[in-house]
């Protein structure tokens, strides 16, 4: 094998190295992305639970406050 047949081998070697860096870095990446995706949807859904929870919890107190007028008007 002549000495530009060996630089050629060695620089194609050299680009499928980073080809399957790169190869390897994409999917890790992709598995990254779904990972946030689940997160994303999963805090979306706790933030409308949350926000759920707050306005029961505010109607209750709106209740008891109302409650607690009405028994000082009552007195």
């Amino acid at each position: 094998m002549s000495a530009p047949e060996r630089d050629a081998e060695a620089e194609l070697q050299k680009l499928e190295a980073k080809i399957d860096s790169l190869l390897s870095l994409y999917q890790a990446l992709q598995e990254e992305n779904r990972s946030l995706k689940t997160e994303l949807e999963h805090s979306a859904r706790e933030r409308v639970r949350l926000a759920e929870k707050n306005s029961r919890a505010r109607d209750r107190l709106a209740a008891m406050i109302s409650q607690l007028k009405s028994l000082g008007h009552d007195a």
